[in-house]
C-alpha cells in the first residue's frame, strides 16, 4: 500500500530536523568558529611545501577541517603530525581517516599550552578569521620550539603582520610579531578558493623564529608598550607618555634619540625593543624578509 502525502511530508520534515551529522553528512561551515574549508589541492601543496618537512620533523597543524592541508602533510616526509581541531566533527572525521603517526586533539588552540612543547616543531594551518590575530599573538610569544610556520589568514592581517615603519597597516600587530620573527608574505589567495567562499581574500605567510637574543627579553614590558602606544597611534609619543605620567618613557625616548614628536607609527621595531627595556639600544633585530 502506499503511503500518504502527509505521511511522506511528517518524513521529510523529520529529515530536515534531524543533525547533518547524524544523517551521515557533512555539517556546513560554521561561522561561529570562523570556517572557511580550502578545496584547492593544488594550494594546500604549495603551502605543505613552505613548511620544508624532513624526515625528523614533527609538524603540528591547527584547525584542518575536512583535512585537504592535512593530506598534503602527511605525504610529506616526517616523523610526527598533531592536529588541533575545535570542531568535534572534524576531530572525530581526521581520527579515523588519518595515518599511523598523526594525532588528533579535539581543543580549542587559542588555550593550547605552546609553552609546553618541547624540541623543534613546525607549525602550520588555515586559520580561522576571526582568531588569527590573537592566535598568532600566542604562538609569538610562547611558542619556544617553533622552528618554522606557514599560516594562511585573512589578507587584511596578513598585510598588517608583515607592514614597515609608516605605513597605514603597521600596528602593534607588525612590530609584535616582527619582534619575535621573520615574516614574510608568501602569496596570496581568492575565494573561489575556500567552501564557503570569504568575502575578502587570503594571504599565506611564512614565519622563522629570529636568534634568541635578538627577541624581546621580557615580552610583558613590550605587550604594555604596544598598547599603550597603538591605542593613539596619530599621537605624538612625548604628549602620551606625559598624559600617562610616564616620566620613565619621556627619559628613555631623550636617551634613544627618538624626538617627542614622533608617532607610533614611525618607531622601527628595534626602537620599540629599546624603548620597552626589551633591548638595549635601539638598533633594528634581525631583517626580515616582508620589510625587504
Amino acid at each position: 500500500m502506499n503511503r500518504s502525502a502527509r505521511e511522506r511530508l511528517a518524513e521529510a520534515g523529520d529529515r530536515l530536523r534531524r543533525p547533518r551529522e547524524a544523517l551521515g553528512e557533512a555539517p556546513r561551515a560554521k561561522k561561529s568558529l570562523g570556517q572557511h574549508f580550502l578545496n584547492q589541492p593544488a594550494i594546500c601543496q604549495r603551502i605543505a611545501g613552505l613548511l620544508r618537512a624532513g624526515e625528523d620533523d614533527a609538524i603540528l597543524e591547527i584547525g584542518p577541517g575536512p583535512g585537504a592541508l592535512t593530506r598534503e602533510i602527511e605525504a610529506l616526509p616526517h616523523r610526527r603530525l598533531v592536529l588541533i581541531e575545535k570542531d568535534a566533527h572534524w576531530a572525530k572525521v581526521r581520527q579515523e581517516e588519518g595515518e599511523a603517526r598523526t594525532e588528533v586533539l579535539c581543543q580549542d588552540a587559542l588555550a593550547y599550552p605552546w609553552e609546553a612543547l618541547e624540541g623543534p616543531w613546525k607549525l602550520a594551518g588555515n586559520l580561522p578569521y576571526n582568531v588569527a590575530s590573537p592566535l598568532l599573538w600566542e604562538i609569538a610569544a610562547r611558542c619556544r620550539a617553533l622552528s618554522r610556520a606557514v599560516f594562511m589568514v585573512q589578507k587584511e592581517v596578513g598585510e598588517r603582520i608583515a607592514a614597515s615603519p609608516c605605513t597605514r597597516d603597521y600596528g602593534a600587530l607588525s612590530v609584535w610579531m616582527q619582534a619575535h620573527l621573520a615574516c614574510r608574505m608568501e602569496f596570496t589567495v581568492g575565494p573561489g578558493c575556500f567552501t564557503p567562499p570569504p568575502k575578502v581574500d587570503s594571504a599565506v605567510l611564512s614565519f622563522d623564529p629570529l636568534p634568541e637574543h635578538a627577541r624581546p627579553s621580557r615580552p610583558e614590558l613590550l605587550a604594555s608598550l604596544l598598547r599603550l602606544c597603538f591605542q593613539q597611534r596619530r599621537k605624538q609619543l612625548g604628549g602620551v607618555f606625559r598624559r600617562q605620567g610616564r616620566e620613565d618613557l619621556l627619559q628613555r625616548l631623550e636617551e634613544l634619540g627618538i624626538a617627542p614628536s614622533a608617532r607610533p607609527e614611525e618607531l622601527a621595531v628595534g626602537q620599540f625593543l629599546a624603548l620597552s627595556g626589551c633591548r638595549p639600544d635601539g638598533a633594528s633585530p634581525v631583517s626580515s624578509p616582508a620589510s625587504s
